[in-house]
């Protein structure tokens, strides 16, 4: 396995409450960010993280030809660089201006009763690529790895799954071309592709891309073959019967990247393409850019579930704020808006460009003087 090591800390626990911090606050000596799967914290540098993983930045060239290919505009976090990263898009590009067949494969672990806006990320680009190239997707609903990572009930992973299909519905998706299932309940239809990527890849390979140890339940070895299936079209015959021609690409955060290095090796192997990902940066928690959001901490996540009120509650006491330590910074710098968590946020929610300059620029200017 040609993909680097990744090794794994403990799922993170909840964060204690506490009020927002300022920039200079967090100016304090880091320790190396960890990015796993399981687990975001730290200072995370998008430019290292692509060299390690060893994936490619998304082109100017590349969003230039899905926009002349589709006639649609790129999705606003195509042209801020939030979906920043690829692999073998311009083959899914090939196949879209080809008419040959192709599908969208992404997930979701369901660790509560709600989705939080960090969730949105994927589902919400999914959604626009759907509609731009008019494909059937599929959405894997993990149960069953929230089970064997968590302190969880196994009836409480499925009722949060049965939720979370509901959010998900909300997004919108093509209901005669979407797929949601939990894997508790759809695993029996792929278990003859889970068996044959467990079967090509050793526990060697497994351990050096996960950093499984002696510890860790069998159930997460196996885990990763079931993620790694819905990669292949003949885990879904009733959509694709025994066919392994589509190509499948693959819209997700870039800690999971580890999966899908690993089915990368082993589809062709099996006769099928590599599956192509197009990666996104990850949704900072309100606390600020050293974590992303968690649903198991109520402090640093904005569920869809939350009032307004309670959104503004939590901006204002909990978002990490960009303003300077005091008045006379202000004056003469004005804000940091680059981790002001409010401004990340407008970053992506935001569609009009030019209102978000606007905004930037008023609140990164010193005040006027008179």
């Amino acid at each position: 396995m040609s993909a680097e090591q990744e090794i794994p800390k403990a799922a993170a626990t909840a964060e204690a409450e506490a009020p927002a911090a300022t920039a200079s606050e967090q100016e304090k000596p880091a320790a190396d960010p960890v990015v796993t799967p399981w687990e975001v914290e730290g200072d995370v540098d998008y430019e290292k993280l692509v060299k390690r993983f060893g994936s490619q930045y998304i082109r100017p060239e590349q969003i230039e030809r899905m926009e002349r290919l589709t006639g649609k505009k790129a999705h606003p976090w195509l042209r801020r660089g939030v979906f920043f990263s690829q692999r073998d898009f311009d083959k899914i590009l090939d196949c879209y201006e080809n008419k040959k067949p192709f599908y969208i494969y992404t997930g979701r672990g369901p660790s509560s009763d709600s989705l939080h806006l960090g969730h949105l990320v994927p589902f919400f680009f999914t959604k626009y690529l759907q509609d731009a190239f008019d494909v059937p997707l599929v959405i894997q609903v993990t149960d069953d790895e929230k089970f064997l990572w968590k302190d969880m009930k196994q009836e409480d992973c499925y009722k949060f799954a049965r939720e979370n299909i509901k959010d998900i519905i909300a997004c919108g998706f093509d209901p005669e071309k979407t797929f949601i299932f939990s894997d508790f309940e759809y695993i029996g239809h792929m278990y003859k592709n889970i068996c044959r990527i467990q079967k090509a890849v050793t526990y060697s390979q497994a351990r050096g891309i996960f950093g499984f140890c002696d510890s860790d339940n069998i159930g997460k070895h196996g885990f990763p073959a079931i993620q790694a299936a819905p990669a292949l079209p003949t885990s879904f015959p009733h959509i694709f019967g025994e066919n392994k021609k589509p190509y499948c690409l693959i819209p997700c955060a870039i800690d999971q990247d580890p999966y899908f290095r690993m089915t990368r090796d082993v589809a062709p192997k099996l006769g099928y393409h590599k599956p192509a990902l197009l990666h996104s940066k990850f949704f900072p928690a309100l606390q600020g850019l050293n974590t992303k959001m968690s649903a198991s901490s109520s402090s640093s996540a904005i569920y869809v579930t939350d009032t307004a009120n309670q959104i503004k509650k939590k901006i204002n006491k909990y978002a990490f704020s960009g303003g300077r330590v005091s008045a006379e910074e202000q004056r003469e710098f004005g804000a940091n808006v680059d981790v002001d968590v409010s401004y990340i946020y407008l970053s992506f929610f935001l569609d009009d460009d030019a209102k978000l300059k606007e905004i930037h620029d008023v609140c990164s200017s010193p005040p006027l003087r008179y």
